[in-house]
């Protein structure tokens, strides 16, 4: 007999491979109600739903934010003193994390310094490389960089060591900044006759600033009896010294009725209370005095440059480092690849790898010059990006919320490509998204709802592409939605013309927007769809521009102080009562003393997080325990807080708390779909979507004709898309033009008129491509735009 040869029984799996998953139990962050779930590791997992249904809580606020505070406690508390302190997420179980990377949606800050270059590291490596091939030499690479100043100082020191000596010694540092624009690029040129009537004296009231009374104490009593200036003379008839202490004078002590004040010239004054704020955090109001007297221009010592002639003009090859700044990125990687230097190989391969992963996720057509501030939430998100691709981690969580934002469906399956790609080296990718084409490539789809806000934060569906498209889920329901072409479109009524642009990428277009209808602007990344609506259609009474940029507001901020629609609501109170109005304001007079209006208490721990806990006093209700003593129709201003927009549109809508003013503003919000949103929510736990649309139901108010929408689908489910439609054809039926910059399909489908920009991107795109009805554009399939429109709609 042949000998039994026993079969070789498979190796007990190794304990450390049994940590495939990560789980989540008890979620409970802002809207989430106890949400328990595993996702695969080394996968590419999906997350649906719609707005605001509790997507980014489960990924960013519970997973990425866990990993991450966890991450900073393996520092020393020395440097854990130093860094953002994180609270632990409110779940109970959160198990087998790896370390994670977030890719969000926050826009770039709008730092008049911060460049693409400088927010990623291409700057850093350009500028070392100048300083070692650059001929003339002219120093260091802070030479090279227009945040560095020049510095010279001398006199003596006195360094304490044995014998105490004093050494005389000077110092200077050679920096790239152009000291005319401080490395701005453009220096502000202030329109006097916007801040006087030199006709009338101070004492007459000669100021035109926004809040400059005449009696304000701190202002224009300094300037009428600081001793400099005769108030009672007209601002013309002033003498020559009289003007340069009026608009010049340093900061200068004075006296006025006793009172110690600052006397200062105008100029430097304005300069420091208007133009050193952020443009877009300012009131209505003061913006539009801003706009109104400040004009902006090109510096002209480094002509735009922000360099020191020094730095412009050591040159590598007959390029400077301005010239090298100005290109194209792609057109940039193709001049660093020319250079062939040993000394600076490692240099030359890390700038090159940086410069090609622009290429390869589609920012070719960027400049490294170009201002980070004016940069699309998308194309933030996608710079981001490049520091991550060429990385060599493996076994890394990314964390993406919508990668898909602001991109033609051209662009989408490069973005699809490297997803897998990130999935492939080993990593496990977490994607918030909306578009049926991303969540297509997922191995894994979890769908939150099955509504938002309140209504939401269940997982209604886990599994696999199929199955979600089976399921009964509102994702599932509308996954394979499209929208159909019209069979009739508007006639326009006029049209916006534009002659010769040329802004940014612009090659001298002449285009007429029709007026009247539904108009939508269309065009692959970069072509030049921001530049031709925002930098060519004449920013007036008549125009209500809703763009991109974020809603500024902090946890005291909420939908009812944003909109204003606790103006209308205080003085209903205040009138029913018999009180002031700011009793029912809770940063202002009617304030729980013990936690100043915020609803709780936070302990500061030093190094760790924060903890907060609800005031005992007010019970989270934010205001005095005599003020919810007063009524209107039954309920107290906690209560009407506590409502939801729909609740409360119903109550101030009819009977004893009837306010139009009130009603109207809600009427816009439940119109954008906001209606499940309480009117005390906080700002900051609102999510990407909702921020959009509570600023479009603001605009909504606004008195003009002509609305520009940039990319208003951002953040929406496919279910919330059709509500946008019907907002969109509402507006244009109420005798509205409607300009829309957008990328989905759906709202190109349901356009009265396409104006496609192309045909590419950067110095490949600035020309019309294309103008008509999206029907002509199906048949015409001589774009870009239309042949994905047509495969969109089954033509």
């Amino acid at each position: 007999m042949a000998p039994r040869t026993k079969t070789p029984q498979p190796p007990a799996p190794h304990a450390a491979d049994s940590h495939d998953l990560i789980r989540v139990h008890g979620a409970r962050e802002n809207n989430l109600k106890d949400v328990s779930i595993e996702l695969p590791k080394r996968r590419l997992t999906v997350f649906t739903g719609v707005s605001g249904s509790g997507k980014s809580s489960l990924v960013f606020s519970t997973i990425a934010a866990e990993s991450q505070r966890l991450i900073n406690e393996t520092y020393s508390a020395f440097v854990q003193g130093f860094m953002p302190t994180q609270a632990r997420p409110d779940v109970d179980v959160l198990d087998g994390l790896t370390t994670a990377i977030i890719v969000d949606q926050q826009r770039m800050g709008s730092d008049p310094r911060s460049t693409v270059g400088t927010a990623t590291d291409a700057n850093a490596m350009l500028r070392i490389l100048f300083s070692r091939l650059g001929e003339p030499h002219i120093g260091p690479p802070g030479a090279f960089a227009f945040n560095v100043p020049s510095v010279t100082a001398s006199g003596a020191i006195t360094v304490e060591r044995g014998n105490k000596k004093a050494a005389k010694a000077t110092f200077s540092r050679t920096g790239g900044m152009c000291p005319r624009c401080e490395g701005r690029g453009s220096v502000s040129d202030i329109d006097l006759t916007q801040l006087y009537d030199d006709s009338k004296s101070i004492a007459e009231g000669a100021f035109t600033i926004p809040g400059w009374k005449s009696d304000s104490w701190w202002t224009v009593r300094t300037y009428a009896e600081s001793g400099f200036l005769d108030p009672d003379k007209p601002i013309a008839k002033f003498t020559k010294k009289e003007m340069q202490d009026f608009l010049y004078r340093e900061p200068t002590k004075v006296k006025v009725e006793g009172a110690n004040l600052t006397f200062e010239g105008l100029i430097p004054k304005i300069q420091k209370s208007f133009l050193s704020k952020d443009r877009e955090s300012m009131q209505p109001h003061i913006r539009e005095f801003v706009d109104r007297a400040v004009t902006f221009t090109t510096c002209p010592e480094c002509e735009g440059t922000r360099l020191t002639e020094g730095a412009r003009s050591s040159k590598i090859k007959k390029i400077s480092i301005a010239d090298a700044c100005a290109m194209e990125i792609r057109d940039l990687a193709e001049w660093v690849r020319g250079l062939d230097e040993p000394s600076v190989a490692p240099l030359l391969e890390a700038l090159q790898q940086t410069l090609d992963s622009f290429v390869e996720i589609g920012l070719g057509y960027l400049a490294l010059d170009r201002p980070s501030g004016t940069l699309s939430g998308g194309e933030a998100q996608r710079v981001k990006m490049i520091r991550h691709l060429g990385s060599s981690l493996t076994d890394v969580t990314y964390v993406f919320d919508e990668p898909t934002i602001g991109l033609h469906p051209h662009d989408i399956q490069r973005m699809n490509d490297l997803l897998l790609r990130l999935r492939d080296k080993g990593n496990t990718v977490l994607v918030v998204e909306h578009k049926p084409e991303a969540i297509a490539i997922a191995d894994h789809v979890v769908d939150l709802g099955p509504g938002a806000g309140t209504a939401g934060g269940t997982v209604c569906f886990e599994g696999t592409l199929e199955g979600l498209r089976a399921s009964d889920t509102v994702t599932g329901r509308h996954l394979d939605d499209r929208a159909v072409l019209k069979d009739e479109v508007r006639k326009s009524t006029g049209a916006l013309e534009i002659r010769g642009a040329t802004s940014h990428n612009l090659r001298d277009v002449d285009v007429d927007i029709p007026l009247g209808v539904l108009t939508v602007i269309t065009g692959v990344a970069g072509s030049g769809k921001s530049s031709l609506v925002h930098g060519s259609i004449p920013a007036g009474e008549n125009v209500i521009s809703v763009d991109q940029s974020p809603i500024r507001g902090s946890r005291r901020s909420n939908p009812a102080t944003y909109t204003g629609l606790l103006e209308p609501i205080r003085k209903a109170f205040a009138k029913a009562n018999g009180v002031k109005p700011a009793l029912f304001s809770a940063n202002s007079e009617g304030a729980c003393p013990t936690c100043n209006g915020a609803g709780v208490i936070f302990t500061d721990l030093g190094m760790m997080a924060s903890v907060s806990s609800p005031c005992e006093d007010c019970e989270g209700k934010r205001f005095q325990a005599s003020v919810l003593d007063y009524h209107l129709g039954g309920r107290d201003i906690s209560e009407v807080l506590a409502m939801s927009v729909s609740e409360a549109e119903e109550f101030f809508g009819s009977g004893e708390a009837a306010i139009p003013a009130a009603h109207k503003i809600l009427d816009r919000l439940v119109d954008v779909g906001l209606g499940y949103l309480s009117l005390g929510q906080p700002l900051t736990t609102l999510s990407g979507g909702e921020r959009q649309r509570l600023k479009l139901a603001t605009h909504m108010g606004d008195k003009g004709g002509v609305y520009v929408l940039d990319e208003p689908t951002t953040g929406l489910h496919l279910a919330d898309v059709e509500q946008l439609l019907g907002l969109l054809d509402r507006l244009v039926e109420s005798g509205k033009s409607v300009i829309v910059i957008e990328h989905h399909q759906a709202v190109m489908a349901h356009a009265d008129w396409i104006i496609d920009l192309g045909p590419g991107a950067g110095h490949d795109g600035g020309q019309i491509v294309f103008e008509g009805t999206p029907a002509d554009l199906v048949a015409a399939r001589s774009t870009l735009t239309g042949e994905h429109l047509a495969e969109y709609v089954g033509e």
